[in-house]
């Protein structure tokens, strides 16, 4: 069994085997999941920052003001039919 120190901001090393067993690199991110008093580190893929500029946009931006005015007036009218 391999063991890891916590230090005092509350961090560990993953030990190399476990490391070269994951295939984790410098930078990688893990998700702690909490189960039953253990905790299961599970490797992250992506993230939304990782994916960042994947996809193009289509047309222009929407304006946010419009927006809000535009989910006003129906609900409103919305509420006012009932």
């Amino acid at each position: 069994m391999i063991s890891a120190k916590v230090t005092t901001k509350g961090q560990i090393t993953i030990p190399k085997e476990i490391r070269d067993y994951l295939k984790l690199k410098p930078g990688n991110r893990m998700l702690p999941i909490p189960r039953g008093g253990e905790v299961i580190l599970c490797p992250v893929a992506q993230t939304l920052l990782n994916l960042r500029g994947r996809v193009k946009a289509s047309g222009q931006p929407e304006d946010l003001d419009n927006v809000r005015r535009e989910t006003k007036r129906v609900a409103s009218r919305n509420l006012a039919q009932g």
